[in-house]
């Protein structure tokens, strides 16, 4: 598990921007339950996730005209509990972190993967994921 004087400010960046902290597979069951969309997104401590994926998805909220009813995150290595129940939603792809979900009525519509971050932009991702919101967002 990472230390937490580590994980803290990443966790921050995006609960201080109006994302839900998921900490229990309780808190995942009952966010994936609830109607409408959902998104998680499953951050970490890696370069990409820092220098594109928050940014990427931070920036897809603030500026989508279709947006989530929900926009929600664990952090992979840390709310492993979390992630875990996360991951068992996400099959079958494999564990990715970081990695970015959309739910609509808790079934599974879209999914950014590490491999599919990786190299690309924070406004690629933003794009990718307002495309996601304008097909299945209200």
């Amino acid at each position: 598990m990472y230390p937490a004087e580590i994980v803290i400010p990443m966790k921050e960046e995006l609960t201080e921007n109006g994302f839900t902290e998921l900490l229990t597979a309780s808190d995942v069951d009952s966010a994936l339950k609830q109607e409408g969309t959902t998104l998680v997104m499953i951050n970490s401590v890696c370069g990409c996730s820092a220098g594109t994926a928050r940014p990427g998805v931070l920036m897809a909220v603030a500026t989508a005209t279709k947006k989530p009813n929900q926009i929600t995150t664990s952090f992979a290595g840390f709310d492993v509990e979390a992630v875990n129940e996360v991951r068992k939603h996400l099959l079958p792809y494999p564990p990715s972190s970081p990695a970015i979900a959309l739910f609509k009525n808790g079934q599974l519509v879209h999914m950014i993967e590490r491999h599919m971050i990786e190299g690309r932009s924070a406004q690629m991702i933003a794009d990718n994921l307002k495309g996601a919101f304008e097909a299945h967002c209200n």
